[in-house]
């Protein structure tokens, strides 16, 4: 609705582009890549971005947005080369938004090394089970960045943001704007620099416009190990 029948217009909807990073050295290296171990991006990942950029320059839809990233160098990296199509806004780092943290016990092990000393876990059925032993539960990461939306758009009411982060932020962050449960329910796959967009029209009342769109790798390969 326009206005209410007080003749109040609702308050400019914030809107809030959620980007995941570039393909990381740790996914082609098959390793948990925690904030200790994090090396950026692959050379694929940066020909994602430079694919990302050129779009939005192209587009100038998140013109003069502000740039939030996690603590990750893959998402300080996709910032800094997405930058410049936002008007080369600064970066500003807020570790609400970084990747599930596994812990440093676990932070760098190959898969197959978790696997042999964990198991595999699971990471649906009770979000406060540990997952990774000296890690996060999945319950601590979704409170997290829930936090962290909360205090990046109470910060940028009415104006743009785009937030470089991973994949198990956006499930977190669209769970969280959808009061979906924490775990279970449904499934997403979300693609290397993705773009999922969303407007807080009112608090508490999110509006999904769109959710992993990749139209910008049209011609890359889907992993360094699929190239």
């Amino acid at each position: 609705m326009a206005d209410d029948d007080r003749g109040t217009p609702d308050p400019t909807p914030t809107r809030v582009a959620i980007i995941r990073h570039g393909e990381s050295n740790t996914t082609v290296a098959r390793t948990v890549g925690g904030p200790r171990t994090c090396s950026g991006l692959s050379d694929l990942g940066r020909r994602q971005c430079g694919r990302l950029a050129g779009r939005l320059t192209e587009s100038g839809e998140f013109a003069g947005a502000h740039l939030y990233a996690s603590h990750y160098p893959r998402a300080i990296e996709t910032a800094e080369l997405i930058a410049s199509a936002l008007g080369h806004p600064p970066v500003t780092i807020d570790d609400g938004f970084g990747e599930h943290d596994p812990g440093p016990e676990c932070d760098g092990l190959s898969f197959e090394e978790f696997l042999g000393r964990h198991g595999m876990p699971d990471w649906e059925s009770d979000p406060f089970a540990v997952t990774f032993p000296g890690g996060e539960t999945i319950a601590e990461l979704h409170h997290r960045v829930g936090e962290a939306l909360h205090r990046v758009t109470s910060r940028h009411l009415g104006e743009t943001v785009v937030i470089c982060c991973h994949g198990g932020v956006i499930n977190a962050a669209l769970r969280w704007a959808l009061h979906s449960a924490v775990a279970g329910d449904f499934e997403l796959m979300t693609s290397n620099t993705s773009i999922t967009e969303m407007l807080l029209v009112r608090a508490g009342r999110w509006r999904l416009l769109r959710y992993n769109d990749t139209a910008h790798l049209a011609g890359l390969p889907r992993s360094t190990n699929l190239a």
